[in-house]
């Protein structure tokens, strides 16, 4: 893979405060897991792929991709930048492969995996419906989605 041009300082910056833990989409997933009495391990080197959020006892593995990163395919985020075309298209396609490579081996061991994309926290309680089923309660029993409030 080739590298990029040098870039300006200002893109320097820009590209230093971009944060791999801690970001708004992973705190907001946390607090959700927390609500549902799901307990967690953040950032779990020992497992493929680091998964952002696991438990090896439930034997669940949970990513929060941010969708240009890991190139979210149909999203309006997941653009290829103009300049450098060829390196971004690589780079992103190689994130896309590593992603794959460790959801097999998470699966292989015996792991639910669940992908969360940076998108799907725009609509919080889709969101927290959607880890519900998948991941259940603290005894691992789907929680069911609450009745719709009725009119008076």
């Amino acid at each position: 893979m080739n590298r990029p041009p040098p870039s300006s300082p200002e893109r320097s910056d820009l590209m230093r405060r971009v944060r791999r833990r801690g970001t708004a989409p992973e705190t907001l997933v946390a607090g959700m897991l927390r609500a549902l009495g799901l307990a967690y391990r953040l950032d779990v080197a020992g497992l493929p792929g680091r998964p952002d959020f696991a438990n090896r006892r439930r034997r669940w593995a949970l990513f929060v991709n941010g969708c240009f990163w890991h190139h979210h395919t149909g999203c309006r985020a997941a653009t290829i930048p103009k300049a450098n075309r060829a390196f971004w298209t690589e780079k992103l396609a190689a994130n896309r492969r590593r992603d794959a490579k460790a959801i097999r081996a998470l699966r292989a061991a015996g792991f639910r995996v669940v992908l969360v994309w940076e998108c799907e926290t725009r609509r919080p309680e889709v969101l927290r419906a959607r880890l519900a089923c998948l991941l259940g309660d603290r005894r691992g029993r789907p929680v069911p989605e609450p009745e719709p409030a009725q009119g008076p």
